[in-house]
């Protein structure tokens, strides 16, 4: 499961990091600043911290995203090289956590982050500005940092980031699975929660899902699973987002998402977040089938290949309905809500950027963190940025510093003005060059449809 996981990663972000190497020689013939870097370990964790000679007293610290327990574990300060250059180039220090576990590694990574702050204060001096930003698992973490931590940074970018709460997220996941086995293999002994053994649980997940594709019946089947979590129908970066009716392709592409990404997290890896929450801290009692079908993104497509299949719609949602359901540990959803959920609290600018064909992390947790930052009155303070493609944190070098500059923007003038507008920020981008833009820039105006799941603060109160 380790290395699938790994050529997974690669295979959906083979678009934007084929031409890094590339990229980097391109970057390192320019006059490079002198950089001093440290390395080594803060209370089991491995940090690395890069300091160029020119340093604009502005530090911006970068929390990664998941990695798979037994994977190696090193410490990193940047997303990818090509931006890290520039930001170096720029005289932006650099600096970041491995964290001290792997896997679903909020807990520690809020403590970890905030011990490296603590050290580089120490070792090199306290910073004019903190800037927090990160992908994925790192896009939870750093919007955590900036809830707990309001008066240590001064802007933040959480990028394709976990920003509905591993709560919502997690619920989310068991929906699709509820559906899955209840509908494709209700007499089998695939495990929903309390998964004892991952990797056999994985296999027999893997072997319905593939026997289900074969048929018009099983892809009708596997394409309402997927609506209950609003999988994007879009997988590959390299190629063209389906036309809209195009629903044989979606429902591939669904598929793609499930076989080669998505079950390896809710059929094996919740094992590991189950492992840390002391149980299991999902549910979906009380959860209206027919209503979660209905506020899907992908029910048009659904309803086209029922038809096609011949099988009734609305019978299938009643057996969704009409089966036993999964209680949660109230302990580990307690656990869950404290790293974390959030409260929409902000005192200081942040940016989100997300892909729109992300099934890892759909961009409906866009929706679910905007809408609790505005009951708080805070949505002043918070903008995001979409970028049309597919893939999970698929973003070229190009896009992620146009975002980050347009941060900047907003630190220097005190207000966003008309930023973020795509059309300005895909100017932008382009004029970085081609080695920075792997990829056309592909900024865009885009509104994302309400969460499937939300939960929040207020929730867990």
């Amino acid at each position: 499961m380790k290395s699938r996981l790994l050529v997974v990663s690669v295979a959906l972000l083979a678009l934007v990091s084929g031409l890094l190497f590339e990229a980097v020689a391109v970057h390192s013939a320019g006059a490079t600043p002198a950089v001093t870097t440290y390395t080594g370990t803060l209370e089991g964790a491995a940090y690395k911290i890069e300091v160029p000679a020119n340093w604009n007293g502005t530090l911006v610290l970068y929390s990664h995203g998941y990695v798979t327990p037994g994977s190696p574990n090193p410490a990193t300060d940047v997303g990818d090289p090509v931006t890290g250059g520039w930001l170096l180039a720029n005289g932006y220090a650099l600096a970041g956590s491995s964290y001290s576990s792997t896997g679903w590694a909020v807990e520690q990574a809020l403590h970890d982050q905030i011990a490296l702050l603590d050290f580089f204060d120490q070792t090199i001096g306290q910073p004019s500005r903190t800037i927090a930003w990160g992908h994925s698992l790192g896009g939870i973490i750093t919007a955590g940092l900036v809830q707990l931590n309001p008066g240590r940074f001064d802007a933040a970018l959480p990028m394709c980031g976990v920003v509905a709460g591993g709560v919502g997220t997690w619920n989310t996941g068991l929906d699709g699975e509820f559906a899955f086995r209840t509908l494709l293999a209700p007499t089998s002994e695939l495990q929903l929660v309390n998964i004892a053994k991952p990797a056999v649980n994985l296999a027999l997940a893997e072997q319905i899902l593939s026997a289900a594709q074969a048929t018009p019946q099983g892809r009708a089947r596997l394409a309402l699973a997927a609506a209950l979590g609003d999988l994007p129908g879009w997988f590959n970066p390299a190629t063209p987002e389906p036309a809209d009716d195009d629903f044989a392709t979606q429902e591939q592409n669904q598929f793609l998402w499930d076989q080669q990404v998505d079950f390896a997290f809710v059929f094996a890896l919740r094992a590991e977040l189950e492992g840390r929450a002391g149980g299991n801290p999902s549910w979906n009692t009380g959860v209206n089938y027919h209503r979660q079908f209905e506020r899907s993104v992908d029910r048009g497509e659904v309803a086209a290949l029922y038809a096609q299949a011949g099988l009734d719609l609305n019978q299938d949602l009643n057996t969704l309905n009409d089966a036993p359901r999964i209680s949660a540990d109230p302990a580990a959803v307690s656990y869950l809500s404290q790293f974390i959920v959030f409260d929409g609290s902000l005192n200081i600018p942040v940016l989100t950027m997300h892909t729109t064909g992300d099934g890892l992390v759909i961009t409906q947790q866009e929706r679910a963190y905007a809408d609790t930052v505005r009951a708080a009155g805070n949505n002043g303070l918070l903008r995001e940025v979409f970028v049309h493609r597919a893939g999970h944190c698929a973003f070229t070098p190009a896009e992620t510093v146009t975002a980050f500059q347009t941060l900047i923007q907003r630190l220097g003038s005190g207000a966003w003005g008309n930023a973020p507008l795509p059309g300005l920020m895909n100017a932008a981008a382009a004029a970085l060059g081609p080695a920075f833009n792997v990829a056309p820039p592909a900024f865009l105006h885009y509104e994302s449809a309400p969460f499937p799941r939300p939960f929040d603060a207020s929730d867990a109160a």
